[in-house]
């Protein structure tokens, strides 16, 4: 594998910078390649404005339009190049991070906001159907994707009948709304509970699943997200009447309910 190791915690000392270094080392191991990008390290600027785009700031600025018209024309700015070459080049991205506030730390939505511009990460048109190419058929298909997300909840509490919901429905924005919609397969993610109360033997269970789950990233069947274009939405983008009887919301864009990310062993 070519791995993109997306990283976003600010301390090293924690466990999840415990298991980065774990999970370098795993893929060495295996003679896989890498790059990292560790955002609070690199001190990434989240914050999507004009300079992004060499855009004049006279002008109204459209986000879509101008970072566009940036990406196709070599004018975005040299950090959101290097991150895109890094993802150009990976076969699989690994992106990890702390679950605050039920999501991803702001400093993670901003990489994906300024690096996943239209014309890199998606803008794709069929010729025949004249259809977008999105969801499983985007810019990025070909790549696959796992979250490794650390939580100081307990593991049931993110399962179907957990207070906090279903760890999936919680990553659902990032795994269908954005790794999926741009193409990239997504295998389960990898839950590590109780972070915020971790012994020693607990960063050692959690380490012998993160080396197991890279072992067999590229066999790992991936989530059974629905296809835009294969017929189970109409023109309108809509599910089909006769799929969206079972379930609503999240579960029914999966061919079949994914395995609760909380049954893994802890």
């Amino acid at each position: 594998m070519k791995v993109l190791w997306l990283f976003a915690h600010p301390d090293h000392r924690s466990l999840s910078g415990a298991l980065k270094t774990e999970g370098l080392r795993t893929l060495d191991a295996h003679g896989h390649r890498h790059e990292v990008s560790d955002l609070y390290a690199m001190k990434w600027n989240p914050i999507v404005d004009a300079d992004d785009y060499a855009h004049d700031p006279d002008d109204r600025l459209r986000i879509g339009d101008a970072s566009e018209r940036a990406y196709t024309e070599g004018r975005l700015s040299p950090d959101i190049r290097a991150e895109q070459e890094k993802l150009a080049w990976a076969d699989t991205l690994v992106v990890q991070f702390p679950l605050w506030w039920y999501g991803m730390p702001a400093l993670l939505k901003g990489w994906f906001d300024r690096v996943f511009v239209k014309g890199f990460a998606f803008g794709l048109t069929d010729p025949v159907t004249g259809r977008p190419r999105r969801y499983g058929d985007g810019k990025l298909a070909g790549k696959r994707a796992m979250v490794v997300v650390t939580a100081g909840a307990r593991a049931t509490t993110l399962g179907p009948r957990g207070v906090n919901g279903d760890l999936n429905d919680l990553l659902f924005p990032l795994q269908h709304g954005t790794l999926w919609y741009t193409g990239m397969s997504v295998v389960p993610p990898l839950l590590i509970p109780g972070a915020d109360r971790a012994t020693g033997e607990d960063y050692e269970r959690a380490a012998t699943r993160l080396r197991e789950r890279l072992r067999t990233l590229p066999t790992t069947e991936p989530l059974p997200f629905r296809h835009q274009n294969t017929g189970d939405y109409d023109d309108e983008l809509l599910l089909q009447p006769h799929l969206a009887t079972a379930h609503q919301g999240p579960a029914a864009h999966y061919t079949a309910p994914p395995t609760p990310a909380h049954a893994e062993p802890s």
